[in-house]
């Protein structure tokens, strides 16, 4: 016979975002959209938030940093990725921007992106070094590194390969106005 837990109240805001943050951190706007799909009223869900805001439970500006940074070093992307995940959870530009600042400070991009480039290289060895290369330069821009680093790290990485970046053409990102814009930082 299966059990089945007693009825009770439904849990609250309150509850249910604290629930959420034992998982992981979460930004304002994530935790307001996800208790909004749960069924929470606008003024519920405000209170809860602001509660958490007084408690430092939620914190953009941390959020914001820890974020970036954990992308850098674990997962190995680059500014313009790192960038995307934050607005799509809702990150103000400004906090984007200081916190990505704080991560940059702390790890190298540079060092990640050879990392990242390192290992490409070993897993495609099949391929041709001169088909290789460009692949490997679209790879890292994709991942959110500034076309300008990828080109100098790949150069200085595989000098002798540095002839098959010649022609490549410069991606353009998107920006959440619809115009494209190239991250050369």
């Amino acid at each position: 016979m299966a059990r089945t837990a007693p009825a009770g109240p439904p849990p609250s805001a309150y509850q249910r975002a604290l629930r959420r943050l034992a998982l992981r951190d979460h930004s304002e706007d994530e935790l307001r959209r996800a208790l909004a799909e749960r069924g929470h009223a606008s003024e519920e869900i405000e209170d809860a938030l602001m509660r958490l805001l007084e408690q430092h439970y939620v914190d953009d500006d941390k959020f914001a940093e820890a974020f970036a940074r954990s992308r850098l070093s674990s997962r190995g992307h680059g500014r313009a990725r790192i960038r995307q995940g934050l607005r799509q959870r809702g990150v103000s530009r400004e906090r984007i921007e200081a916190g990505l600042a704080a991560a940059l400070r702390d790890v190298s991009e540079e060092d990640v992106l050879d990392k990242v480039a390192r290992r490409y290289w070993k897993q495609h060895s099949r391929v041709e070094a001169r088909k290789r290369v460009p692949r490997l330069w679209g790879f890292l821009v994709r991942r959110g590194f500034p076309e300008g680093l990828v080109r100098s790290r790949l150069q200085a990485l595989w000098p002798r390969w540095s002839d098959a970046l010649e022609g490549l053409e410069p991606v353009e990102a998107a920006t959440p106005d619809g115009e494209g814009t190239r991250d050369a930082e």
